[in-house]
């Protein structure tokens, strides 16, 4: 007989594996400044382009220096405060508008639903880049305009969300009775609805977080978001590419950033997903 706890121990362990990166990478963030070597604005222009490992004055750059010699690991883990830190705050503040709307839309129904949901269309129907380059135009580049810029074009979806999931609850009979009792539009909405529908938004909270760190990283990159010399994933990866050939260290490890943080998202997602799913 094959022995069941190795297989279900492994099976545990990889289904863990996308929270606790995702948290090793929200720690490195917040504990920056104690766990970077260096500051990450520091230039040495003797030390520029060097490969990981190198060593200058006591000082070991573990995963090499940019065209500035500045540090790339130091840089690394500030530049995920960025990400993150945006990321975050966007979720949050998209996620409250276009909740907000759709449980309104969903629930007083007639021209209220009518007006709202044909603004989400109208949101919906804009390329979220040709709107992120509109407003970043108005209101400039930088750390809070970018954070406007994400819930400006990603709220749509939590609306569609909300407001489907409320229709649904809106019919059951304790939603009825909360009304028969006297109850007031924002009491049925926060106590009755919100609860009932938060699985479903919880999940498209989840997967947005990856696409708000790519959204931000596809900012910068272009020059629309965090300014230099502020590190930013996004800002690393525009400046490496013009070092692929003679030092792809700058742009390897910001890449390979995003690609776990933004992995380890999803995977949250879609687990979290199944698991709403089966509860149903």
């Amino acid at each position: 007989m094959r022995p069941v706890l190795p297989h279900l121990s492994l099976r545990n362990a990889l289904a863990w594996w996308p929270a606790v990166l995702l948290a090793a990478l929200m720690c490195a963030a917040i504990l920056a400044p104690v766990l970077a070597p260096l500051d990450p604005d520091r230039q040495n222009l003797l030390g520029r382009l060097k490969v990981p490992g190198f060593e200058s004055r006591g000082v070991t750059y573990w995963l090499g220096t940019d065209e500035l010699g500045r540090d790339i690991f130091s840089r690394l883990i500030y530049g995920a405060r960025i990400s993150i830190s945006v990321a975050v705050l966007s979720v949050l503040l998209s996620g409250i508008v276009g909740v907000t709307v759709g449980m309104l839309a969903g629930y007083l129904r007639g021209w209220w639903e009518t007006v709202l949901m044909r603004l989400v269309d109208i949101f919906l129907s804009i390329p979220a880049i040709l709107l992120a380059i509109i407003t970043v135009a108005v209101l400039g580049p930088g750390f809070f305009n970018v954070i406007i810029v994400l819930t400006l074009t990603r709220w749509p979806r939590y609306a569609r969300v909300a407001y489907g999931q409320t229709l649904s609850v809106a019919k059951r009979p304790f939603v009825a009775l909360s009304q028969a009792m006297g109850g007031s539009v924002p009491r049925v909405l926060w106590v009755h609805i919100l609860p009932n529908i938060i699985g479903p938004v919880l999940v498209v909270a989840t997967l947005e977080f990856g696409l708000m760190v790519l959204f931000e990283a596809g900012l910068s990159f272009l020059g629309l978001g965090v300014q230099p010399p502020t590190a930013s994933w996004g800002a690393m990866l525009s400046t490496g590419r013009n070092y692929v050939a003679t030092a792809w260290w700058i742009a390897t490890f910001p890449g390979l950033a995003l690609f776990l943080l933004v992995l380890s998202a999803n995977l949250i997602g879609d687990r979290l997903s199944d698991t709403i799913g089966k509860g149903r």
